[in-house]
């Protein structure tokens, strides 16, 4: 049974249609890349799978479960402006992330010395431990996105979302994130869902590609039709179109 499942789903913002007849099987652990045009649903989609938006229609369900119908801690999501706290040190930052989901905002006792672990491990994990007494100013464009992937993580989330998380770095930092984010997937058992406009990276770090366009199209009224998946790509196996009986890891 597919971990991810989407079925028909539509999506319109008033009388406006974004997505339409949205349906893809997503196997545990696999690494999506979502690309497409500008506008064309792919932070949409992001966002169903969130469960911060329920669609208009069609459902999206995790693991077998009825549709969320708000975000849980089952999903950790990145975009490409990371939001971090700027007052908080960077180890606090990683914190915050359990203490706003405790019972009174705050950890207390052993539960937070334990939490404190939890977040030195996290850092460590991500290469920020050398810096986890600084404060967000003092980190790199490259080390603040490592430090919002850390906080996503630090949930355990099954399902990793990223929304054009590299879109405003350097293309050396960019480059370093890929290996990070490659070497991050092989400790974890995540499924990942990416936003990306680069091709290329899409295909390069991602098992299957996912592209988004409108199959119809009004030249006298552009936004009357939304967009769909029109292609799947096997990216691991020379862009070949996916078929569900391949295994995403497969040799």
């Amino acid at each position: 049974m597919s971990f991810v499942s989407v079925r028909n789903v539509f999506q319109s913002y008033g009388d406006r249609p974004i997505l339409e007849r949205v349906s893809v099987e997503v196997e545990e652990g696999c690494f999506v890349s979502i690309v497409g045009a500008s506008g064309c649903g792919k932070s949409t989609f992001l966002r169903l799978l969130l469960a911060q938006e329920t669609p208009s229609r069609g459902e999206v369900s995790i693991a077998g479960q009825p549709p969320a119908r708000e975000p849980g801690r089952d999903r950790g999501v990145v975009f490409q402006k990371y939001s971090v706290f700027p007052h908080l040190t960077i180890r606090d930052n990683i914190l915050a992330a359990e203490e706003l989901s405790a019972r009174w905002g705050r950890l207390w006792g052993r539960a937070r010395r334990a939490a404190r672990e939890r977040a030195d491990a996290a850092l460590a994990r991500v290469g920020l431990a050398h810096v986890a007494d600084q404060y967000p100013a003092a980190l790199s464009g490259g080390m603040q996105q490592r430090l919002a992937i850390a906080q996503a993580l630090q949930a355990r989330p099954r399902i990793l979302l990223l929304d054009e998380p590299f879109g405003a770095l350097d293309p050396g930092t960019r480059l370093s994130m890929h290996d990070f984010l490659t070497e991050l997937r092989a400790e974890t058992p995540m499924t990942v869902f990416m936003v990306t406009h680069d091709l290329s990276e899409g295909f390069k770090l991602a098992d299957r590609v996912l592209v988004f366009d409108k199959t119809r199209w009004d030249p006298d009224a552009p936004e009357r039709w939304g967009a769909t998946i029109t292609y799947d790509f096997d990216a691991r196996h020379g862009g070949i179109p996916f078929q569900s009986a391949r295994a995403p890891h497969a040799a």
